[in-house]
């Protein structure tokens, strides 16, 4: 099992029978030994294609999660608010504003106190809005504050700016909430 240079050299004298043995022992324990192999080109590839995947399946899956759950949580207030909204009645108007316009309910003297008061709230329905107690415009907030439109209960965050001389003075003079011009 020598190969044809190590009998060549045995023949020569150059090296001896105990050399030759030695250095096949190794070239067996080499072979044999379990030293990982380096990976070709193809398989780093194909490793790097299936990582990618990997990630992107995770992203997919994740935005599915999101949306599945943002479904959810319209259903559930969707429901909460079907459940928990206020009869409306009546021929006044009452305005708010919902981001930059202005909108209009039409109440009776009773639901006016109420919501100024903060007993009811406003909250978004679909395209119309509805009047809740404030136990459910707190389970709505709780799922998406951005549905609650109006709620004079709600406390009120400090003013990030401070108050000018004048505004300071004016600040004692409490304006009601319902007040009609």
């Amino acid at each position: 099992m020598r190969n044809p240079l190590q009998e060549q050299l045995l023949k020569a004298g150059l090296a001896k029978k105990s050399q030759a043995t030695q250095a096949v022992r190794e070239q067996n324990k080499q072979r044999q030994a379990k030293h990982p192999q380096a990976p070709s080109a193809e398989q780093a590839e194909a490793e790097r294609a299936r990582a990618e995947k990997v990630e992107r399946d995770r992203a997919l899956e994740a935005q599915r999660k999101a949306q599945a759950r943002a479904h959810e949580l319209r259903a559930q207030i969707q429901q909460i608010v079907e459940q928990g909204k206020v009869k409306r009645k009546g021929e006044i108007a009452y305005r708010f504003d919902d981001g930059e316009a202005i909108r209009t309910v039409y109440v009776d003297t009773a639901l006016r106190a109420q919501l100024a008061s903060g007993a009811l709230a406003i909250v978004r329905h679909g395209e119309d809005y509805e009047l809740v107690p404030r136990a459910v415009a707190e389970k709505v907030r709780e799922r998406d504050a951005a549905m609650v439109v109006l709620d004079h209960g709600a406390s009120k965050a400090a003013p990030a700016e401070p108050l000018s001389e004048d505004d300071a003075y004016y600040a004692q003079f409490q304006v009601p909430d319902d007040l009609v011009w």
